[in-house]
């Protein structure tokens, strides 16, 4: 890493130690930028636009969120408590780490895939702290409803299909389908991935090939509905061929050493530090969140409908890949943050030249997207 981005560990952070990287932190009174990475990625994903968004005046602050990297505190087993892994408490370790480095508040909180509910979430409970929201990949849906006005002969809102019904209409498909958030929920999905076949490191090569802009096939669009037959659209890194784990079913998707050669993006070093980390962790930790804040877990969705009818009241902005089905594969949420979720949003762009992995694909595009968003005529407001 360059020497003007800092790692370091901050203990006391709602039971974690919580490993970080961060730019601008040499002088005190700049705002403060907050990052939060996906899956299976780390605070190194956000290597490229430290730098930048840090010359631009802000500190910025990358962690490795609870269940991953260097971040310690957290049970690495299976049959962990899953409470911690929950979305209420995720935000909690965000406000946390926040005020342990000596902020109130937040210019942005900046979520990207599995980051992006937990940014979400954060304004949405704390717009005070978190005074702006980047939603990268993985639209926010809204809060779930709690049913209202039944007392009157309203109807309750409609019951989502649940995790095992989705599933079970996807095996129907022919050849039979299985939703890669189920998968990773199972006992085995760490082994899957930890004892690839072809090995962890060809594994991270060819996941991260196959949901980038560099494989040529993906041309993702609006689904007309969570149907097996409109989701076999997608493909089998989100839903996933039956009989196969998640190793199977990328390992097709191994690009050439002429193509791994000319990828500029994400060199074979910086693949081997995923395989170093992920090799020391394992997947357990990173998996748990799709256990609990994901699908239709019935403790989660009823912490969430605490806050049903709230909206998201910060000035917010959406960044996804041209190129990633992450923006579509729930249908309507992209269009329900949009239109309902999100009261002020400034944005929604999709870069070109990007799949899934937008800040590592396109760091440039996503670095100005950022700091225009920061300088936008909302954001006065938000200041107040």
């Amino acid at each position: 890493m360059p020497p003007a981005i800092r790692s370091r560990a901050v203990a006391g952070v709602n039971g974690l130690t919580v490993h970080i990287l961060e730019a601008g932190y040499e002088s005190s009174g700049r705002p403060a930028m907050l990052l939060l990475h996906g899956f299976p990625e780390l605070a190194y994903s956000w290597r490229k636009v430290l730098l930048p968004l840090a010359a631009a005046g802000y500190h910025v602050i990358a962690p490795d969120q609870r269940g991953y990297g260097r971040t310690v505190g957290w049970d690495d087993s299976y049959d962990a408590d899953p409470d911690p892994f929950r979305i209420l408490n995720m935000v909690r370790d965000a406000v946390a780490l926040v005020f342990a480095l000596g902020h109130r508040q937040v210019a942005a909180v900046v979520g990207h895939d599995a980051g992006s509910p937990v940014a979400a979430w954060s304004a949405l409970v704390r717009p005070d702290v978190f005074r702006s929201v980047v939603m990268m990949s993985s639209p926010f849906a809204g809060v779930p409803a709690m049913p209202f006005n039944t007392a009157n002969g309203a109807p309750p809102p409609r019951r989502p299909m649940t995790d095992d019904e989705f599933d079970a209409e996807l095996a129907k498909l022919d050849p039979p389908r299985k939703y890669y958030q189920n998968y990773q929920r199972t006992r085995g999905a760490n082994d899957d991935m930890l004892h690839a076949p072809q090995g962890l490191h060809a594994f991270f090569r060819a996941y991260y090939h196959y949901k980038s802009a560099d494989w040529p096939a993906n041309k993702p669009h609006p689904l007309k509905a969570r149907t097996a037959e409109e989701m076999a659209q997608i493909p089998t890194y989100y839903v996933m061929e039956r009989d196969k784990g998640m190793a199977a079913n990328v390992a097709p998707f191994m690009p050439t050493a002429a193509a791994i050669a000319q990828c500029k993006w994400l060199t074979e070093a910086e693949v081997a530090v995923y395989v170093t980390e992920y090799s020391r962790t394992q997947f357990t930790g990173a998996l748990q969140g799709y256990r609990v804040r994901r699908g239709t877990d019935r403790k989660s969705i009823a912490e969430m409908q605490t806050f049903s009818g709230r909206t998201i009241d910060v000035p917010s902005l959406f960044i996804g890949g041209k190129s990633d089905w992450g923006v579509y594969q729930t249908p309507g949420a992209a269009e329900a943050m949009r239109n309902t979720a999100c009261s002020r949003m400034v944005g929604f762009h999709l870069v070109d030249g990007a799949g899934h992995w937008v800040q590592q694909e396109q760091p440039e595009k996503v670095t100005e997207l950022l700091l225009a968003f920061l300088r936008h005529p909302s954001q006065r407001d938000a200041k107040m």
